[in-house]
C-alpha cells in the first residue's frame, strides 16, 4: 500500500490539473477577437476562428482562451483566409537568357509570398508542356507556399523573344493533355508577349482551355499591326478567361480608358458577359492615369495580383498588399479587395477548396492590418498617388503553421 504524504499528494493535484487541462486543448491555434471576412460564406464580423491539424476546426463568436494551446489576439485586425496571387512567376533557375523559364528574373516564391500574406500563388506561362516536370521538382514540390500554374501555350515555356513567336510551338492538344495529367495544379493556359498580326495564338490558347477544360490567360498587347481589342474580349474570350494587366496601356494594344478619359463600353459589357479583368501589376502594366479613371466610373478589377518577378518588386509593385492598399486608397471596399485575392480567384481557377475559411478548410489564414497614415504609391510610369490608409500583413498561417508573424503577436514575452 503506497501512503502519501501532503508533499506527494499536493503533486499528484498538480499533475492531474496539467493532465485535465492538456485534455481540454482542442486546438493548436486560436485566433480571437479578429475582423473575420469571408465572402463565400458572407461572413463580415468579429469572430474568433480555430485551429486543428492543419484545418479550419471551429468559427464562432466566442472561442474559450483554454481550449487552445496557443492563442494570437487579432483584436483590431482583419482575419482572411491566405491571399491567393494569380499572377506570379515562379519558375526560377539558371539557365541564361530563358527569362521567365527556369531563369534568373523568375523568384522562389517563399522569400516573397507568405510575408504578404500570400499561401497560394498561381505561375502564369513560366512552364510549358515540355519543361512543366522541371519547374514540378524544382519550385512546386519545394515550396511551403501551394504553387499553381498556367502553362504556356509554347511548348518550352515563357523564354522571351523570339521563342514566344513560334506558333509552330503552340500545340494545344499537348498543352492539354499535360493539364489533364495534374488537375489543380495546372489551373489554366497562358498566352504572352505575342506580337504578331494573327489572333491563331489565341485562338490556339483558348483551344487548349476548351479540352482541357481550364480558363486561359491572356497578356494582350504589343501587336503590329495591332490587334483588335474589343474582338479579343467579345469574341475569342470566352466567360471565365483572364484578361491579365487590365490598367496597363501598352504599345500597340488600345486601353481600357479612351483619350477623353472614358470607359469603352464594350469593356463594361466583357466583364459582364463573364470575362475577367486581373490587375497582374508587375514592372510595367499598372498606370494611375487608366486606373483611377476607370475605378471612378466603376469598373473594378475582378482579381488583383502581383505579376511577380525580379523586374517589379522593387518598384512601384513591391508585393501583394501594396496594390491592395492602391485600390482601398482608389476608394474599393476593404471586403471586395479581399474578394479579389481569395475567394474569386479561386473560382477562377476551379479551386474552391482555397479562398474561404469554412470548418473543415485547409487552415491558410492571413491577418492584416489598417495603418492610418501619409502614404505614396508608385505607379510603372514612376508617377505617385497620395493616400492616407495602408494595408500590412500582420501575421501568416499556411496549413495551420505560423509562417510569417510581422511583430511577433503570436510568440510570448521574452522574459515571462
Amino acid at each position: 500500500m503506497i501512503r502519501l504524504n501532503k508533499k506527494n499528494l499536493l503533486s499528484v493535484c498538480v499533475i492531474s490539473l496539467i493532465s485535465s487541462l492538456a485534455l481540454s486543448q482542442d486546438y493548436d491555434i486560436l485566433i480571437k477577437g479578429g475582423q473575420l471576412i469571408d465572402a463565400k460564406n458572407n461572413i463580415n464580423s468579429i469572430m474568433d476562428i480555430a485551429i486543428v491539424d492543419g484545418k479550419i476546426a471551429q468559427i464562432s463568436t466566442n472561442i474559450s482562451k483554454d481550449r487552445a494551446k496557443k492563442t494570437i489576439d487579432a483584436s483590431g485586425l482583419l482575419v482572411s483566409s491566405g491571399l491567393l496571387d494569380i499572377h506570379g512567376h515562379n519558375f526560377f533557375g539558371t539557365q541564361p537568357k530563358a527569362y521567365l523559364s527556369n531563369s534568373f528574373s523568375s523568384l522562389p516564391p517563399d522569400g516573397f509570398t507568405f510575408r504578404s500574406g500570400v499561401t497560394t500563388i498561381v505561375d502564369v506561362g513560366g512552364a510549358g508542356w515540355k519543361n512543366f516536370e522541371t519547374f514540378k521538382e524544382q519550385t512546386i514540390d519545394r515550396s511551403k507556399t501551394r504553387v499553381l500554374s498556367f502553362l504556356n501555350i509554347i511548348g518550352s515555356g515563357m523564354k522571351g523573344g523570339a521563342i514566344e513567336q513560334n506558333i509552330t510551338d503552340m500545340d494545344p492538344i499537348a498543352t492539354a493533355n499535360k493539364a489533364k495529367q495534374y488537375p489543380g495544379i495546372i489551373v489554366g493556359v497562358k498566352l504572352a508577349h505575342y506580337s504578331g498580326p494573327f489572333w491563331e495564338p489565341t485562338d490556339l490558347a483558348v483551344r487548349a482551355g476548351t479540352l482541357a477544360n481550364i480558363p486561359v490567360m491572356i497578356d494582350f498587347g504589343g501587336s503590329e499591326p495591332e490587334l483588335n481589342m474589343k474582338t479579343l474580349l467579345m469574341e475569342k474570350l470566352r466567360p471565365g478567361d483572364i484578361f491579365t494587366h487590365c490598367y496597363a496601356h501598352i504599345k500597340g494594344r488600345t486601353a481600357l480608358v479612351d483619350e477623353h478619359g472614358k470607359v469603352r463600353p464594350y469593356v463594361f459589357e466583357a466583364q459582364n458577359k463573364g470575362v475577367i479583368f486581373d490587375v497582374g501589376h508587375g514592372g510595367g502594366s499598372f498606370i494611375f492615369s487608366q486606373a483611377i479613371p476607370a475605378t471612378q466610373q466603376g469598373f473594378w478589377p475582378n482579381s488583383i495580383s502581383t505579376d511577380l518577378h525580379t523586374g517589379s518588386m522593387n518598384g512601384g509593385m513591391k508585393d501583394l498588399t501594396n496594390i491592395m492598399s492602391k485600390f482601398l486608397n482608389m476608394g474599393m471596399p476593404v471586403n471586395k479587395i479581399l474578394e479579389s485575392v481569395t475567394w474569386n480567384p479561386a473560382q477562377y481557377i476551379k479551386r474552391t477548396d482555397l479562398g474561404h475559411l469554412s470548418v473543415g478548410a485547409v487552415a491558410d489564414v492571413t491577418l492584416l492590418k489598417l495603418v492610418e497614415g501619409d502614404f505614396g504609391f508608385v505607379d510603372t510610369k514612376g508617377l505617385r498617388m497620395s493616400g492616407s490608409q495602408k494595408i500590412i500583413c500582420e501575421l501568416t498561417i499556411r496549413k495551420g503553421a505560423i509562417v510569417w508573424d510581422l511583430n511577433g503577436i503570436s510568440s510570448t514575452l521574452w522574459n515571462e
